[in-house]
């Protein structure tokens, strides 16, 4: 079964799968929508942006019916932005059968989600802090819901959920669907799934390769003053339609998104501490196109369903396999080829070289590209750009000038001046960038991706926690019948 006409879905739902194009089934969806079509349980190891919000949310539509009254369906996730995306989606696919699903996450006001739950959605879509805040108010109720749905597992345990998900899970009906996705499998997940879950089936869609087969690979070992340079460098000489550069701390994104933009890159940062109208406005910019560059943190990405990213770039080395093979996953989608280069320090070798043991793929090494290559690539660009209006006609009108000025300079002596004129040449505005500690001797878990614990990484749990809106201070306290 490869085709999503082969389902025989309901009326609605095949009107809503044609309307969102849909045709052919992805591995992770063939595999898991006939699962959850019969009410089976499962475990599904897969990508972000492999198809896995519609390998659920198909069957959640067929499931549930109209005229139900109260939540039947749960999906617990990491961010907030994730929350907004599935909820997106889902509405999508039940726009016909008139299924409703209501995002709540931290950032938002939560007397207008109050309000938006009162008016009955047949599934929540939530992140772990926001979901506790509501039931403890009691506005959310949990008692009938039938399915449960745990999305990118591996990055809600990691971010210190672990509790949480085991409060929001006692609190619906053991009698319950529970389908289960997670990029990698560590040992609290499998421990999660073995409490929670009832004889699942395990679906890998690629057991052998964790990372993105579609991804060139690179590394460039280089000290840490040089870094921004030479991201100036690849940006010029690669000119990326749409490229995400990564960094280890908040600070580190500010700094370099208001670097790029004094060097007169089209850039944005993105990170936890954002207001949520501010990330909102971004990610929006990012879409459209109207920003080239998106500089993040490892929670503000993580589980953004972003389509069209070309390049992948990690300023810092990410702290941990998992983190690295969630980056470079925001690129080399949909069957199309991507670029992820690694920026690391001589001595965060070593950690480098267990990130490749993990994920079972080598990293090419490439050269540290110089001034000259930077010049070169946007000389490149410009003659391309050239060839284009030519090869388009949008050019008679400038042809009596151009006639004009053959008769006093040869044509070699105009195009030259004219390319120098288009091409944007390497900016050496001075930037100065506060240095991050290399990550040696804080070597990542060799279990990570085979069961092994996740190690603690200090502030990064903190900053995923803000992430999802989750406040311990206010952490849900269940009621106890009397």
């Amino acid at each position: 079964m490869s085709n999503f006409s082969e389902l025989g879905l309901s009326n609605p739902l095949e009107r809503a799968v044609a309307v969102m194009g849909f045709e052919e089934m992805t591995p992770i969806q063939a595999r898991a929508i006939p699962l959850a079509m019969r009410g089976e349980d499962f475990i599904g190891q897969a990508q972000t942006g492999t198809g896995k919000t519609a390998a659920f949310g198909i069957p959640l539509m067929e499931k549930i019916r109209p005229e139900t009254d109260y939540v039947a369906a749960l999906v617990v996730t990491p961010t907030r932005e994730l929350a907004i995306q599935v909820a997106e989606e889902l509405n999508r696919i039940g726009q016909f059968k008139r299924i409703r699903t209501l995002p709540i996450y931290g950032g938002q006001d939560i007397e207008r989600q109050i309000r938006a739950l009162r008016n009955k959605p047949q599934i929540v879509v939530g992140t772990p802090g926001r979901l506790m805040d509501h039931m403890r108010r009691l506005t959310l109720r949990l008692q009938r819901v039938e399915t449960v749905v745990l999305d990118e597992a591996d990055e809600m345990l990691s971010m210190g959920f672990v509790e949480d998900i085991e409060t929001i899970l006692r609190e619906v009906p053991t009698e319950r669907q529970t389908m289960l996705f997670s990029a990698t499998m560590p040992r609290a997940v499998q421990e999660l799934s073995r409490r929670f879950m009832r004889s699942p089936t395990y679906i890998s869609i690629q057991p052998k390769e964790v990372t993105v087969p579609n991804t060139e690979q690179q590394y460039i070992e280089l000290p840490e003053k040089l870094k921004f340079d030479a991201l100036c460098r690849l940006l010029d000489m690669q000119s990326p339609e749409a490229a995400i550069v990564f960094g280890r701390t908040k600070r580190r994104v500010d700094e370099l998104y208001e670097a790029l933009s004094k060097r007169g890159y089209s850039a944005e940062g993105i990170h936890g501490d954002l207001a949520q109208t501010r990330r909102d406005s971004v990610m929006r910019r990012f879409r459209q196109g109207v920003v080239d560059i998106l500089v993040a943190t490892d929670v503000a990405a993580r589980g953004l369903d972003i389509s069209g990213v070309t390049h992948v770039y990690n300023f810092d080395v990410p702290q941990d396999p998992e983190s690295y093979v969630h980056r470079i996953g925001r690129t080399g989608r949909a069957g199309k080829s991507g670029l992820a280069v690694t920026f690391v320090t001589p001595r965060e070798m070593g950690h480098l070289r267990l990130i490749e043991t993990i994920t079972n793929r080598k990293m090419k090494r490439r050269p540290l590209p110089s001034t000259t290559d930077a010049l070169q690539g946007q000389l490149r660009l410009t003659a391309e750009r050239l060839l284009e209006t030519v090869a388009a006609g949008q050019y008679f009108d400038y042809q009596p000038l151009a006639e004009e000025l053959l008769e006093g300079s040869d044509s070699v002596t105009l195009l030259s001046a004219a390319l120098k004129m288009l091409t944007k040449e390497p900016d050496a505005t001075p930037i100065i960038l506060t240095e991050e500690a290399p990550l040696a001797g804080r070597r990542p878990h060799t279990s990570s991706f085979s069961g092994g614990r996740r190690p603690n990484y200090g502030p990064r749990r903190t900053e995923r926690a803000e992430a999802s809106g989750y406040r311990r201070d206010q952490g849900y306290r269940p009621q106890r019948k009397r």
